[in-house]
């Protein structure tokens, strides 16, 4: 745990090199390795909460949001630069505007 006079970002682990590939490949990636792999895993248990994956490893880490399951993907995999994340149980991580973003069943 941090204390609350040291900011967040100073604790998470910062990849030193740019992503290694388009981000609509680690999109591609990352979906597959969800659909695949962590889907049937963490859909009952986890519904809202995030999914980080590293789509080199197949590595993944979950969290109540993008910073705590990326901070723990990275204490996992401190190398993993190509990192997808989704929200479980939804079609997309964020939303802009009154549609619903939960997945069709």
């Amino acid at each position: 745990m941090r204390d609350a006079e040291t900011p967040a970002s100073a604790h998470r682990a910062r990849p030193t090199m740019p992503p290694s590939r388009p981000k609509e490949e680690t999109a591609r990636l990352g979906d597959e390795i969800y659909e695949r792999d962590i889907r049937p895993q963490v859909e009952e248990k986890h519904f809202g909460e995030v999914v980080a994956i590293d789509v080199d490893s197949g590595s993944w880490a979950i969290g109540e949001d993008e910073i705590a399951a990326t901070d723990r993907l990275h204490t996992q995999c401190p190398d993993a630069y190509d990192v997808w994340c989704l929200r479980v149980g939804y079609r997309a991580l964020y939303s802009f505007g009154g549609g619903s973003l939960r997945k069709a069943e």
